[in-house]
C-alpha cells in the first residue's frame, strides 16, 4: 500500500530539488502509473506539473523531450513519428493502453531505469543524453549504469545525427509488457544493437554492434551478429519467460531489426 503524508507543487526545479533532499522519504512523482505496484511510505510527494517540463522541442541539432511528457505525446508527436524511422513512437504505442500512456511519463520511466521499459531500449539506439538538475548532462548508457540518486531528471536530449532505426518486441498480448525488446540503429558504418526486458535493464550489445559495423552485411553476417548478441548479453527468468526462451527469441528479433534498418 502507498501512503503519502504531504503533497508539494513547487514553482522551480531548485525548490523541487531541495524538497526531495530534505527528507529520505520524500519522492518525486512522475505520472504515478506504477504507484500501486509497490508498497511505500512517502513523506512528501513532489509534483513537477508546474515546471513546464511537458514539451517536445526540436532544434536544428537536437530533439528535447521534457520529463513530464507522456508516452501518449511521444506516440502521437509528428516530429517523433518521423524521426529515426519513428522508433520512439513505435516503441511506446503498444504499452498497456491509451489510459496508461496518458499518464506514464518519460522522466519517471528513464529515471527509474525500469528493466521492462520499451522506451529506454529505443532511446539507447539513438544518440541520447539526459539532463539532470544538479549533475548536468550524462550519456544515457552512463546514467543507466550509475543512476543519479536524489537528483531530478529534467529532459532527454537526442542528437539528430541521421540514424536509421528499428524496434521489435515480443509480448504475449498487445496490452502486456514485453517478454523481450530489441532496438537496432545505423549511422553510416556505425551500428548499435540494444536488447531490453531480458528481464534486466536494456543494454548495448557491444560485440554484436562492432561486428555489424565491420562486416559486409550479407545474410550470413546479419545472422552471425544476432547470434553474437544472444551470447554476449545475460538473460533471466521470470513469469513471462525463461532465460533460454529469451535468448532464442533475441536472435530472431535482432536479425529482423537489422534487416528492417537495411531495408
Amino acid at each position: 500500500m502507498i501512503t503519502i503524508k504531504d503533497y508539494a507543487l513547487p514553482d522551480t526545479l531548485e525548490e523541487a530539488y531541495n524538497l526531495l533532499n530534505k527528507k529520505r522519504s520524500n519522492t518525486v512523482l512522475g505520472g504515478g502509473a506504477f504507484l500501486r505496484l509497490g508498497s511505500k511510505k512517502i513523506g512528501t510527494a513532489i509534483d513537477l506539473s508546474k515546471l513546464m517540463l511537458d514539451a517536445i522541442e526540436e532544434t536544428d541539432e537536437f530533439i528535447e523531450i521534457g520529463a513530464m511528457v507522456t508516452f501518449r505525446q511521444v506516440e502521437t508527436d509528428p516530429v517523433l513519428k518521423k524521426f529515426a524511422n519513428g522508433i520512439l513512437s513505435q516503441a511506446v504505442k503498444n504499452i498497456v493502453g491509451v489510459q496508461l500512456r496518458n499518464i506514464a511519463t518519460v522522466g519517471a520511466t528513464v529515471y527509474s531505469r525500469y528493466g521492462f521499459s520499451d522506451f529506454i531500449t529505443a532511446l539507447l539506439a539513438l544518440d541520447t543524453k539526459v539532463l539532470l538538475h544538479k549533475r548536468g548532462l550524462m550519456r544515457l548508457d552512463e546514467f543507466l549504469a550509475d543512476g543519479a540518486k536524489n537528483d531530478i531528471l529534467v529532459k532527454v536530449i537526442i542528437n539528430k545525427t541521421g540514424r536509421k532505426a528499428a524496434f521489435n518486441m515480443m509480448r504475449n498480448s498487445q496490452s502486456d509488457y514485453a517478454i523481450l525488446n530489441v532496438a537496432v540503429s545505423r549511422l553510416a558504418d556505425d551500428w548499435k544493437v540494444i536488447i531490453g526486458a531480458r528481464p534486466h535493464r536494456a543494454a548495448i550489445a557491444y560485440e554484436a554492434s562492432k561486428y555489424l559495423s565491420g562486416s559486409d552485411l550479407t545474410g550470413e553476417s546479419v545472422q552471425q551478429a544476432a547470434t553474437i548478441a544472444s551470447k554476449e548479453l545475460s538473460f533471466g527468468t521470470n513469469i513471462k519467460g525463461s532465460r533460454e526462451y529469451r535468448r532464442k527469441i533475441s536472435t530472431a528479433l535482432v536479425k529482423r531489426a537489422v534487416l528492417e534498418v537495411l531495408a
